[in-house]
């Protein structure tokens, strides 16, 4: 039995200093229920205290106790539970109750009666330590600390890495918000996990803390650090080959002279969109708060909008679309409840195969340089961790130029809103989220800066259930300067062993695609419906297989496709 479990088993008398009641039993009983608890014969105790309705709840109260002494688990409740009854403003019987379901590993009950005693007595320090660490044993260290935090734990007494990471490590210490011999505080557990994720070499990682005899905790960080092409030559192969199927290879390279600093690039040959992309990132100055980024991107695609092009007599079917873009642009993790970034490209591109055009949709299929400066807000809304729900929300902004004569400025904006649920008290069992995103345009846009609404690889607002190509070709699905989008989706884990873990859920998308020009756009509300499964094998990238169906029109897609790490 640890001491924190042997703490729990102390009369709420000796905290509490209760007063005697004195009822139809007496006094007399009420002293000698006393004696005989300080002298621990709890089967006396048991005999003797009366089962009640008119018995005064101090007697219920003792009864409890000696019954939980006797582990007669249901005796005590029931007993505990009369005495709640009749005084609801004593909080020594939920805090009993509590210890009672503790015991029984009822955990969420135990939680549910030490609410209701802080609600009686906010300042309870035992109710307060109780209620932590049950949150803490059920591995939710957030919520922990929203409880511990009011009466100044939990104390750090060291800092400890698990495995020994091949990390800078100043960078690494720089990135914790929080330092031994101290107090572990929410704000700077979420600052530390936000410096932590910018880093991008950490793909999974926890922190724990470790319990010592002197009531102080070490904090481990448990985590699995990305190096080189992979941590082994199978990770490594699964990470470059996992684009293959849709003729796709991912070079990427992680934690350079272990600095943090990543490269991230793919290479795609398919005849109908051609792309090669590269990204170099890292710290600035070894200070994890900042980070800079410089990409560069090639693209030489094909276009089909015979389906999506309104007002023109023959839509252009075989467009050609080439652009190259370079840029560069640097983020900021001010706390871990938002953060910050900026940035500045300039692009290139061309327009070929196009055949006539009408007025209205002409500036859309304009050639020349563009120069396009950029921002952009995350912050997180809210959090319950005791419910394990977040709501995030973020904001971007880009203002751009095409560098052509009589070619006005345009502008866009964005917003989205997520929340995410973790319906049980552990685990990702039945993962949901929901997320709302809305995006407009100002001014005169080249086709390839519209928003789309589909399926396709270099496109993240997905309508499941709307391919977002034809034999290949972009553009089959929803474009508009503006856009509304809501997707949800819930995750249950079937399936986990050392080598796979499988998810299937059940998602619903729905939105719209808007254009002034009347040139694109989706014309009705879309919704669509459908399931997902996801395979993570060897703790690498994501395979995710999607079925939709278009509830409007009855069309069924299938998807395919590999996320990072």
């Amino acid at each position: 039995m640890t001491r924190r479990e042997q703490v729990f088993q102390q009369p709420a008398k000796t905290r509490d200093g209760a007063r005697d009641q004195q009822g139809p039993a007496g006094p007399d009983l009420t002293s000698t229920l006393k004696r005989l608890y300080a002298e621990k014969r709890w089967d006396q105790i048991a005999q003797l205290a009366p089962v009640s309705p008119t018995s005064p709840a101090e007697l219920d109260y003792y009864r409890g106790m000696a019954l939980a002494r006797l582990e007669r688990w249901q005796e005590a409740k029931e007993a505990f539970e009369s005495g709640r009854r009749k005084e609801p403003s004593d909080k020594r019987f939920p805090l009993e109750l509590a210890g009672v379901a503790f015991k029984q590993k009822h955990y969420s009950e135990a939680k549910t009666d030490l609410e209701r005693a802080l609600h009686l007595d906010p300042r309870d320090r035992y109710a307060v330590d109780f209620l932590a660490t049950i949150y803490f044993l059920e591995g939710n260290l957030e919520a922990a600390l929203v409880y511990w935090n009011r009466i100044d734990k939990p104390a750090i007494d060291e800092v400890k890495t698990d495995p020994q990471l091949r990390v800078d490590p100043v960078l690494l210490d720089r990135a914790f918000a929080f330092s031994p011999a101290s107090v572990l505080r929410l704000d700077d557990l979420r600052t530390t996990q936000a410096r932590i994720e910018r880093l991008g070499i950490f793909p999974r990682y926890r922190f724990e803390l470790s319990a010592k005899e002197d009531e102080k905790f070490d904090v481990r960080f448990r985590s699995k650090e990305r190096n080189g092409w992979g941590s082994s030559k199978a990770q490594a192969l699964l990470s470059l080959l996992r684009g293959v199927p849709y003729q796709t290879i991912y070079p990427e390279w992680y934690n350079l002279r272990h600095s943090a600093t990543n490269f991230l690039s793919l290479a795609r040959w398919d005849a109908e969109k051609r792309r090669a992309f590269a990204e170099l990132s890292g710290p600035l100055a070894r200070n994890p708060k900042w980070r800079y980024r410089f990409s560069a991107d090639a693209r030489d695609e094909n276009w089909d909008l015979s389906t999506t092009l309104y007002g023109s007599g023959s839509p252009p079917s075989g467009l050609k679309v080439r652009n190259v873009e370079a840029g560069a642009g640097i983020e900021s993790v001010e706390s871990g409840r938002w953060s910050w970034r900026t940035g500045l490209d300039l692009s290139d591109r061309e327009f070929g195969n196009l055949g006539p055009t009408t007025s209205q949709s002409r500036p859309f299929f304009t050639d020349g340089f563009a120069l396009k400066y950029g921002a952009g807000l995350d912050a997180h809304v809210l959090r319950i961790p005791t419910k394990r729900l977040t709501l995030d929300s973020g904001a971007s902004g880009q203002l751009g130029k095409m560098l052509v004569h009589s070619f006005d400025p345009f502008a866009k904006v964005e917003s989205t809103v997520t929340a995410h649920w973790l319906p049980e008290s552990r685990g990702d069992d039945y993962e949901t989220t929901a997320r709302f995103r809305a995006g407009k345009t100002f001014g005169q846009t080249p086709l390839d800066e519209l928003f789309i609404l589909g399926l396709e690889r270099d496109n993240d607002l997905w309508l499941r259930a709307h391919i977002g190509t034809r034999a290949g070709r972009k553009g089959s699905a929803p474009l508009g300067r503006d856009y509304i989008l809501f997707n949800w989706d819930t995750d249950k884990r079937i399936y986990e062993n050392g080598f796979v873990q499988v998810k299937l859920g059940p998602f619903l998308d729905s939105g719209r695609a808007y254009d002034a020009s009347q040139s694109f756009g989706s014309k009705v509300w879309l919704w669509d419906g459908g399931g997902q499964l996801k395979a993570r094998i060897l703790g690498g990238p994501s395979v995710v297989f999607c079925y939709g169906k278009d509830l409007r029109s009855g069309h069924n897609a299938f998807y395919v496709t590999v996320s990072r790490n």
